[in-house]
């Protein structure tokens, strides 16, 4: 039998948290190990009980939830946990590191078992609300113009790429994976928000790289933002 996932809840109302601990104390398969009550000291408790998952309100006094997770993804898997659902926090969460997202009053007990399963096994869960955020922010990426800098990128040549040349060579669905590259999600990320799998983000990349003859994310974000001198070699 795997061991029990160890959990930190992270939420400043005292009801929600003893709830939330109450629930998944009661299960054989989750631990309770901590609780608190703002971001500060969800990262204290994280570093002296090295939790498999942190539950993580957005909205608490002192350190709110999107100011700590940049110093909490990296101790565990962080899964949002909170009655926030704009689009713009969302997606805010995921771009600093969530790996995901459960608005109260879309999920049951089973639910948020399964989603802390799911975060502890590195795959991204999303209650309807905050998929529907993602789907949203992706719509904005497929409305708009694909660049608009007047120096996108460059050749193998040297030669500056006109963004009509780019968007040529890009076509609509890598423009919208490059454009959530730029925004600093991971493949996984990447993949919630578009409703594919990994695999399939992982191909656009490599193809997104040879068509802007980057090695790695950098110069792939330089060259779409047209800060990167030319002449780097393809992409194997």
């Amino acid at each position: 039998m795997p061991s029990p996932s160890r959990i930190v809840v992270a939420d400043d109302n005292p009801v929600v948290r003893a709830g939330l601990a109450a629930l998944l104390s009661g299960r054989d398969d989750i631990e309770v190990v901590a609780e608190a009550a703002d971001g500060r000291e969800a990262y204290d408790q994280a570093v002296r009980h090295r939790p498999d998952v942190i539950l993580l309100d957005v909205r608490m006094p002192g350190v709110d939830g999107l100011t700590a997770l940049p110093r909490l993804v990296p101790l565990a898997p962080v899964l949002m946990l909170t009655y926030s659902h704009e689009n713009e926090i969302v997606y805010e969460a995921l771009r600093r590191g969530a790996g995901g997202y459960l608005v109260h009053g879309e999920f049951s007990a089973d639910q948020l078992v399964r989603a802390v399963g799911d975060i502890r096994a590195g795959r991204a869960h999303f209650s309807h609300s905050a998929a529907g955020a993602l789907l949203a922010n992706v719509r904005q990426f497929t409305q708009r113009p694909l660049h608009t800098q007047s120096n996108v990128g460059h050749s193998s040549g040297g030669h500056a790429l006109s963004p009509a040349v780019l968007s040529t060579e890009l076509s609509r669905r890598e423009g919208e994976i490059m454009d959530l590259i730029a925004s600093g999600m991971t493949n996984q990320q990447i993949a919630a928000a578009c409703f594919i799998s990994q695999k399939t983000v992982k191909n656009h990349i490599n193809r997104i790289f040879a068509k802007l003859n980057a090695r790695n994310r950098g110069e792939a974000i330089a060259r779409w933002h047209g800060a990167a001198p030319g002449g780097a070699r393809r992409h194997d």
